[in-house]
């Protein structure tokens, strides 16, 4: 039977800084520009959850997808939506909140919460420009 890849799709808003303490505000604000803006500022971000595996021969699904959507709300949505990433949340606690690092850090809450296929893919998109993606690797 063929791999067959499923999404999920969930929105949230957030803010956040980037700043490197041991850096001079002029090297922060050269470096990352607005992001180092210290007052904060905002995304509407877009997550993707992508799962991977061989559709139940019963059921044709690869898991159902409202535990899908359950677990993604519940162990990273929750947490993160009209959060201050840097402030407010403890499993960032100590990583830039980058859009490169939240892929690896969602990645790793979501992977072992998974049954029945596995997670291939977490695509975080941050601005209609930008977003990062994850495989595991």
């Amino acid at each position: 039977m063929a791999k067959v890849y499923l999404t999920r799709v969930e929105k949230f808003n957030a803010a956040h800084r980037l700043w490197v303490d041991d850096w001079s505000d002029d090297r922060n604000f050269t470096f990352f520009g607005k992001c180092a803006n210290k007052n904060w500022h905002g995304h509407n971000y877009t997550l993707e959850v992508t799962v991977a595996g061989n559709p139940d021969p019963v059921t044709g699904f690869l898991m159902d997808v409202r535990e899908l959507s359950k677990i993604v709300i519940g162990d990273v949505i929750d947490h993160l939506d009209h959060k201050n990433l840097n402030l407010d949340v403890p499993f960032l606690k100590g990583i830039q909140p980058t859009t490169e690092n939240m892929t690896i850090v969602i990645w790793n809450r979501l992977a072992d919460k998974i049954k029945g296929c596995s997670l291939y893919k977490i695509r975080l998109q941050e601005t209609d420009k930008i977003y990062a993606e994850y495989l595991g690797e």
